[in-house]
Parts: structure tokens; sequence; C-alpha cells
């Protein structure tokens, strides 16, 4: 009797993949911003003087460009501002190789640059993508201006160690046969400091850009391939000015990590925000946008 109940519930909860072009219709702004980059058809935004400095922009884990929505349009003014979808999030592809690894991630954001004969850019990263910044900041200086790290992923936590594969647990890769978009927006919730910033559009955003094919797939496997290093020895090596931003309610990545990272970032300063969670450019554009500008335009 409880198989048959289980199976039931997954049954009634179960949630089929999204219709490519019908994802494509609501969020692609330009059938140019698909591109191919390493065999991935990557959705990239690139907006601002093509002639201005460059600040590539690296969304979180299951999140996509659009976190980057208010920031991108405060800096497009005077920079040129580039988002990614990383592989297998928001409209880019998985990826054919099934490599998830941020060396891999660190490979197509190079070739990207490339293709746009970018030798030198800023890097904003949020969460996750402010590992794969830092790696890359650590890894290829010479290709990094300035950093921009919002609540960056890296040291280890409860259920990741360093040089181990994490156990992923069983009811979230369920999450590929049954994503209802109440359970997902009760699991997003926390993110944020302020409930009235989880609205019905940003949750179906969310939702939608999950169920797009190949998605969770994609999702389940970046989490089994994100082996974690000690990240202190790399950052170290960043000769990039470095800028953390923080939201103090943090219920991710809790704001008392940014102590790891300013004592080993050779270069920092820390902008930390009352009242905000753990996606500042999302719950608090109006805050945490002027410095981050200030700190990108600045001659320094």
């Amino acid at each position: 009797m409880p198989t048959l109940l289980i199976l039931l519930s997954l049954w009634l909860l179960w949630t089929p993949d999204m219709n490519r072009l019908e994802l494509e219709r609501t969020y692609l702004a330009a059938p140019t911003d698909l591109v191919q980059v390493l065999g991935v058809n990557l959705h990239v935004r690139d907006s601002g003087p093509k002639d201005a400095p460059a600040v590539l922009m690296l969304h979180g884990f299951g999140s996509s460009l659009q976190t980057w929505d208010p920031w991108a349009q405060g800096l497009s003014h005077d920079l040129r501002v580039i988002r990614i979808d990383l592989p297998g999030s928001g409209l880019s592809s998985p990826d054919p190789s099934g490599d998830y690894s941020d060396a891999r991630s660190i490979a197509i954001i190079l070739a990207l640059l490339d293709q746009r004969h970018i030798e030198r850019t800023s890097i904003i990263g949020h969460s996750m993508g402010g590992r794969i910044a830092w790696t890359l900041a650590a890894t290829h200086p010479e290709r990094v201006n300035k950093l921009v790290l919002v609540a960056p992923d890296g040291f280890a936590s409860p259920g990741f160690a360093y040089g181990e594969k994490p156990d992923v647990p069983a009811a979230l890769k369920l999450m590929r046969y049954t994503l209802p978009k109440w359970l997902l927006r009760m699991n997003l919730e926390p993110a944020y400091a302020n409930a009235a910033a989880m609205t019905d559009e940003r949750a179906t955003r969310y939702h939608d850009l999950m169920l797009a094919p190949g998605s969770r797939d994609a999702m389940i496997a970046r989490m089994q391939q994100s082996v974690l290093v000690d990240p202190v020895p790399l950052l170290k090596r960043i000769t990039a000015p470095t800028l953390l931003v923080w939201g103090k309610q943090d219920a991710m990545i809790p704001f008392t990590n940014a102590a790891d990272y300013t004592q080993a970032l050779p270069n920092n300063k820390l902008v930390a925000l009352d009242g905000v969670g753990h996606l500042p450019q999302e719950e608090a554009p109006e805050r945490s946008l002027p410095p981050v500008r200030d700190f990108l335009l600045s001659k320094e």
C-alpha cells in the first residue's frame, strides 16, 4: 500500500518538460541571442556600447540570465554587459559532452569571449556563478579586470567536502519527474529576506526555465559533478580588485562566510546589506547596484 500511494502521488505531481519553442517565445529577446560555443547552443545577451569595457555576468544554480535584469539595465549605459545562461540552464541547451564541471564552464566562457574578440572583462558572479568567476580569475588573471562576487559559493559546508563528489539526495533527483510550481516556490522563498520579493511572475520564470527540455537532468548532473577544492590557495592568487556583495540575512550561503573571503583575497572590499537575503540583485537592486556600478566604473 505505501508503494502504491507513492506511485499515485508521483503520477498526480508529474511535471513534464515545457515546449522549447514556447519557452523561446516567452524568454528569448532575439534569435541571434542563441550562439554555438564548443558544441553548446548558448543563450547570450550582449547589451551596451560594443566599444565600452566589458562585464560578464554569471548566474547561480537553478537560475538564468534574467536574474541580472535590473543590474544589466543600470550598467549598460556605460559598459558592454554580457549575460549568459550556463549550459543546461535557462535557454542554453544541455552540454552534449555531459561535462558540467567548473573547468568546462570556464572553457565555454573563454571561448565565447574569444568569439567576441574580448581579451579582458570584468566578471560578476552569484553563488555558484561566483565560484566559477573567482576560479576563472585565479586561473586566468590575464583575462579579468575586476571581480564582483555576490554571495559566492566555494567553501565547504555540511554535505560538501573538499575533493569529494557530493551525495545528491534521492528526493532532489525526483525533481526530474515532479516539480510542481508550488513546491519550487516553497523552496525558493528562503532565498529572500523579504517574502514579497518572491512574486508570482518571478516564481513562474524560475519554474518555466527549469522545465526546459534537459534542464533538470543537467541540474542533477551539475550537482553530482560539483567537486569543491580548498579555495584559499586559489583566492590568494587573484590579482583583480574584488568587490564582495552579501545580504546579511542570506539563508543559503551565510553572511559569516564573507569573512573567509575577505581574509583570503589580496585586494577586496565588502558591501554588507541589512535585511537582504541570497539574491541582492533581485531583492534590492536599488541598494545593491550603486556600489557595484561605482566599483566597475572606478579608474582604480
